[in-house]
């Protein structure tokens, strides 16, 4: 199973920009999509963003247009670039590998490895 470490997390200004990334190590060869989740306190795990192998990705409505998600040619690092923060962006976001299901959704059971998480605080 594949181990994933976030890292970018921090404070930030609301309109400002944050860069996560993950690192993944272990077995990810089967491997079929990868994605950035976040959480509040209270409410259930949200899907940000989803990428395939090939590139193509799926975005959550409250973040088209600001986040962009990336991967580097194999399933060593996962990216996501957030652009005009919103103090609703405020989470902890985590990075999450699907091995198991050929399915390209922003559902948190689809996928069996997870991060620790890293913290996004947007003030405004």
């Amino acid at each position: 199973q594949a181990r994933l470490v976030e890292s970018g997390g921090g404070p930030v200004q609301a309109g400002g920009s944050l860069r996560l990334s993950c690192a993944v190590s272990g077995d990810n060869d089967r491997t079929f999509s990868m994605g950035w989740f976040r959480q509040v306190p209270g409410k259930e795990r949200e899907g940000v963003a989803t990428i395939l192998a090939g590139g193509s990705s799926r975005y959550a409505d409250s973040v088209k247009g600001r986040f962009t998600i990336s991967k580097d040619s194999r399933w060593n690092a996962l990216y996501l670039q957030m652009n005009s923060l919103k103090p609703e962006d405020t989470a902890m976001y985590y990075c999450a590998a699907n091995t198991r299901r050929t399915l390209f959704r922003l559902l948190a059971e689809d996928y069996d490895s997870w991060g620790q998480g890293t913290q996004v605080t947007v003030s405004s």
